[in-house]
């Protein structure tokens, strides 16, 4: 029985469909669980997850995996790099991964939206710029390619609501080496609008699609997806005063047990949900050892989390009751202790000569490659797509692109036409959408300022491209 909800929550988010750091400021002194016992947690659980590092390298392979570990590593201020068997850095945690993603056979012959959205976020918690992985992988493109045109706003099946959540949080979460939003607010905005419309009436959310549906919505939400639905919105964008968040903050509030600090989940009280639910107030800036989180016998999330976990082997137990510890409860458990919400930026290596940062530089010339793109022409039908194309050099096109979009994109129908056809000057009109005065289409790369959409702009390996009509 202990295994049954973690079973149940991790196929939801991996076979079903399956931030920067969202760093927590320093706990004040009434927390209840001290800085000094959250770091000798952090150390413990690191310790931990070191062990479950295969002697490959390997933290994932083929199905259900442990890759989520780096984005509680990197939470925890450990770098995948860093993280080897027996000190071999050839088998480096962060090689292995880039190796695994790289392969054209994974993730699998079916694959599903959130196995690119799992990805997105743990390479770029490990240090891989999702956009870049290889000549050949570009995890943003291969989310983009899940959006549902009849209804915008969604990635992957509808049903699978969950896959809508991880694609904000990928889309959003994942940022560029910089520290930039790679996707266009106009993106952002329609993700935004569906995680908004299946909030339940309690206030939480749950895995399956709620919109529209009344019963449902009436059913009470889960404690795992409130989690991810409130840093969802966060990362989004929206501030942690919006309505909707101080809904899901009362939800979650109200399923506060007393004398552990636990959230009474579907499955009673455990780690994996505590972790998700903490993740989430993580992400949105709202500390959970204080106010709301603070039970009146004295205990929060955090105490709970803490008491789960074994020392000092590491290792944080599914179930109160349970006596071993559990991989996906100690990723859970380490990555809300450290403060983190469903990613984190990659520290800073400590393995002499590595980067913070590793990702393919420029195209291979004949290698078939894909690029995200958006089309906005200002209507509020927008347009989202993967574009495939093979390019002849080290560098591309805009035109080029648009060409490729017109025959080569999924979804289908991003790009029906382009004017002029041929040349490098600007782009007049898209899509029968024609320049008109200051109205004219505009492009953005990687979330950069949009400026005059012309054929001959130069786009580079990963770079998503973001088009706009308006003035």
């Amino acid at each position: 029985m202990s295994s049954r909800p973690v079973s149940l929550r991790r196929l939801a988010l991996t076979a079903a469909a399956s931030l920067s750091a969202f760093a927590l400021s320093a706990l004040p002194a009434v927390a209840t669980s001290s800085p000094a016992q959250i770091a000798t947690s952090k150390t413990n659980g690191v310790t931990y997850l070191k062990s479950l590092q295969a002697a490959d390298g390997s933290y994932a392979g083929s199905g259900l995996s442990n890759e989520w570990a780096f984005s509680a590593l990197a939470a925890a201020g450990t770098a995948a790099v860093d993280v080897t068997p027996d000190g071999d850095t050839s088998k480096n945690a962060r090689s292995v991964y880039r190796g695994l993603l790289s392969t054209s056979g994974w993730p699998s012959s079916s694959p599903v939206v959130t196995d690119y959205e799992r990805a997105a976020l743990n390479a770029y918690a490990a240090g891989i710029d999702p956009g870049r992985v290889s000549a050949s992988r570009n995890l943003i493109a291969d989310i983009y390619g899940y959006w549902q045109t009849a209804e915008t706003g969604y990635f992957g099946p509808s049903a699978n609501f969950n896959g809508t959540v991880f694609a904000a949080l990928a889309l959003n979460g994942a940022k560029t080496r910089s520290g930039g939003i790679r996707v266009p607010q106009a993106l952002r905005d329609a993700i935004v609008t569906r995680i908004r419309a299946n909030q339940h009436n309690d206030g939480g959310w749950n895995y399956g699609k709620a919109e529209g549906n009344a019963t449902e919505l009436a059913t009470p939400g889960d404690i795992d997806m409130t989690g991810a639905a409130m840093a969802a919105l966060c990362v989004s964008g929206v501030p942690n005063t919006d309505t909707d968040i101080a809904q899901a903050r009362a939800f979650l509030k109200s399923k506060l047990i007393a004398n552990s600090g636990a959230f009474n989940a579907m499955f009673g009280a455990n780690t994996d949900s505590n972790g998700w639910a903490v993740s989430g107030l993580n992400a949105c800036g709202v500390n959970p050892q204080t106010g709301d989180f603070l039970t009146s016998l004295g205990k929060t999330p955090v105490d709970f989390l803490i008491a789960q976990q074994f020392n000092p082997g590491g290792g944080f137990k599914y179930l109160p009751s349970d006596t071993t510890p559990s991989a996906y409860a100690s990723i859970d458990g380490l990555r809300a202790v450290a403060g983190g919400g469903f990613t984190a930026t990659p520290p800073t290596p400590t393995t002499a000569g590595a980067p913070q940062w590793v990702s393919q530089g420029s195209f291979t010339s004949g290698t078939a490659a894909k690029l995200a793109l958006t089309v906005d022409d200002g209507t509020g039908r927008l347009k989202v797509c993967s574009v495939a194309l093979t390019p002849t050099g080290t560098t591309t096109t805009l035109g080029a692109v648009l060409d490729a979009a017109t025959g080569a994109a999924t979804p289908a129908g991003c790009v029906t036409s382009v004017t002029p056809s041929s040349g490098t000057g600007a782009i007049t009109s898209l899509n029968g959408k024609a320049n008109s005065g200051s109205n004219t289409w505009k492009v953005s790369t990687d979330g950069s300022a949009f400026t005059a959409a012309t054929r001959g702009k130069a786009v580079g390996v990963g770079d998503t491209i973001a088009l706009r009509w308006g003035a």
